[in-house]
């Protein structure tokens, strides 16, 4: 059986579908309308969030029996069309929630200290020490949307720093480290907003206008979940208003975003989409999709 692999992923998860007597093959960087061409050929495919698995390309799968998403959201996969298919559907939330979780805890510590803006302007041979006082972590209230894998690694790292920990999550009514509390409390008693939540229907641009008039002054925002759950016109006014601090972001609603008028502000930080990135990360993200397509190829 042929797996097509068609965003990277480690050597480590390629010898593992090898050594099991299936043949993968890397194309990887495919047009969708490529893809669409070449993916008749495939018993199982493996993506990351690069490429998308639509309806066509799912109808265009006459032999594929299993879609392998190498991370945790699957916005990318159109679930539906498989299902119709009867085609498995897998992903690795858990692989990457750890890099997840360290990448919003490097955003606080950013926001707090201004660690960006001081690089850019210590670079540039300005020695602007007094603009860029910063506040401590220690005692101030994080509020994190969302109590997950990622929202619950983050939540031991803010506890451990002497952090308040409020979280709200439908889905959940007690947690060992934060107290859970409903929307609007978590908007009103916050100095740290962060999300970990995936782009439904029922969390989409959940942080919006309502939302921020709600939020403290100078509220810190973190968005390293998915794009779209943030407002991001609102959060450009809340940020020039004020209201909003500092925004630190890793998602986008639309992306590759190489242009935003996010951007043009001081006060946002911004990476491309990298919470998942990290050697380690990454190699548990491929060596895990790498059984989970196996095991389902085996069953088929």
């Amino acid at each position: 059986m042929r797996v097509l692999i068609s965003d990277p992923i480690a050597k480590e998860a390629i010898e593992i579908l090898k050594s099991s007597g299936l043949e993968p093959v890397e194309q990887t960087g495919l047009a969708p309308e490529e893809l669409i061409k070449v993916i008749p050929e495939y018993d199982g495919i493996i993506v990351r969030s690069a490429t998308k698995v639509t309806k066509e390309v799912i109808e265009a799968g006459k032999s594929l029996k299993v879609i392998g998403r190498a991370g945790v959201g699957l916005d990318n996969v159109d679930r539906a069309a498989a299902k119709e298919r009867n085609i498995k559907v897998v992903n690795t939330p858990a692989a990457t929630s750890i890099s997840v979780a360290e990448l919003a805890l490097g955003m606080m510590f950013s926001a707090a200290r201004r660690i960006p803006q001081a690089t850019v302007s210590t670079k540039a041979g300005k020695w602007e020490k007094k603009k860029f006082k910063g506040f401590e972590l220690f005692g101030k209230t994080l509020g994190i949307i969302g109590v997950g894998r990622i929202g619950t690694e983050l939540a031991k790292r803010a506890t451990a720093m002497g952090m308040k920990v409020l979280a709200y999550d439908p889905y959940i009514k007690t947690h060992e480290q934060a107290q859970i509390v409903d929307f609007d409390t978590l908007l009103k008693e916050s100095d740290y907003i962060s999300l970990h939540i995936p782009r439904t229907d029922e969390t989409a641009h959940i942080l919006n206008k309502a939302a921020y008039d709600k939020m403290k002054d100078g509220v810190v925002i973190i968005n390293c979940a998915r794009g779209g759950v943030v407002d991001e016109d609102a959060l450009y006014d809340a940020v020039k208003a004020g209201k909003v601090r500092i925004a630190a972001m890793d998602v986008y609603e639309s992306e590759p975003a190489k242009e935003h008028k996010l951007f043009s502000l001081e006060e946002v930080i911004v990476t491309p989409h990298i919470g998942a990135q990290t050697a380690e990360g990454q190699l548990r993200a491929g060596v895990q999709i790498a059984e989970l397509v196996r095991d389902a190829l085996k069953e088929a």
